[in-house]
């Protein structure tokens, strides 16, 4: 028989175990559609404990043990191991390899991957997003928030025939990305009429980008006097913040280099002259 070690099930909802047996050949002519699933606790042998679940049970013909029991209530972490029972000489109790059933108030919350990002704007991303699916029939819901781009879900299997679902979602780096709360919520219905369950992993991407928004500020403002005095001041948004600035005079058809540094004093001139400021950063 294949079973996996361990199975973990949360409080009123359902889970899948994963099984597959074969019998000895002489034994391959009485399975029949009168075979019935059994699962028996090692310390118990409580055939009740799994019985009274309205279990679903895979075709045995087919040697298909894959069970689903509904709305599974707290108790003790207990093995079980399965028997078949065909009403004929085929009666047989796989005791030797058994599951552990673990019944959980709460899963884990998903894993994202990767679970920190930092990238230039204007590169591609791709996150995913993976959760335990015990069951079968229910698998959790992944939810992004926000959406940024495509979206693609697969359910996939593990060795031990265990599945679990993956959210990838692909989406261009872009300023407006950073610093913001990137999260994915798994939802698992209940069954046991109590509210579904949420849980939720998030990340805060550190996107680095070239300076944005330039702009330059004058003091004094508005109107001022022939000779005097004033400061230029130059800023942007960029990431990472630290900058350079270089301020250049526009002299005909010549940009002119006349200083550094984010601010620049100069004096006033009747003549139009035309300041302008560069930043710029280890992005661009």
């Amino acid at each position: 028989i294949n079973l996996p070690k361990i199975v973990q099930v949360m409080t009123g909802s359902c889970v899948t175990i994963p099984c597959s047996f074969d019998v000895e050949d002489q034994y391959e002519q009485n399975l029949n559609n009168q075979c019935t699933a059994i699962w028996r606790s090692t310390t118990t042998g409580d055939v009740a404990q799994l019985t009274d679940r309205n279990p679903q049970t895979g075709d045995l013909t087919k040697k298909n043990c894959t069970t689903t029991f509904s709305n599974v209530k707290t108790g003790p972490t207990r093995n079980y191991y399965f028997r078949i029972d065909c009403g004929n000489p085929l009666k047989w109790s796989y005791s030797s390899t058994y599951v552990k059933i673990e019944v959980t108030d709460n899963f884990p919350s998903p894993t994202l991957t990767p679970s920190t990002l930092k990238i230039k704007e204007g590169e591609s991303v791709s996150l995913t997003c993976s959760a335990p699916a015990p069951c079968l029939p229910h698998p959790p819901t992944l939810i992004w928030t926000p959406k940024l781009g495509d979206i693609q879900e697969t359910l996939q299997e593990k060795l031990d025939k265990t599945k679990f679902k993956t959210s990838v979602m692909n989406f261009t780096a872009s300023h407006l990305h950073n610093k913001q709360n990137i999260s994915c919520t798994a939802g698992y219905k209940k069954q046991d009429g109590s509210s579904d369950a949420a849980l939720t992993t998030s990340l805060i991407p550190d996107v680095l980008y070239s300076p944005k928004k330039v702009t330059v500020s004058v003091s004094p403002s508005g109107s001022v006097l022939e000779n005097s005095n004033v400061t230029l001041t130059c800023s942007s948004d960029a990431n990472p913040a630290e900058q350079n600035y270089t301020w250049y005079e526009v002299e005909g058809a010549q940009e002119i280099v006349i200083g550094t540094g984010n601010t620049l004093n100069i004096t006033v001139s009747t003549d139009r002259e035309i300041f302008f400021c560069k930043a710029q950063n280890d992005v661009g």
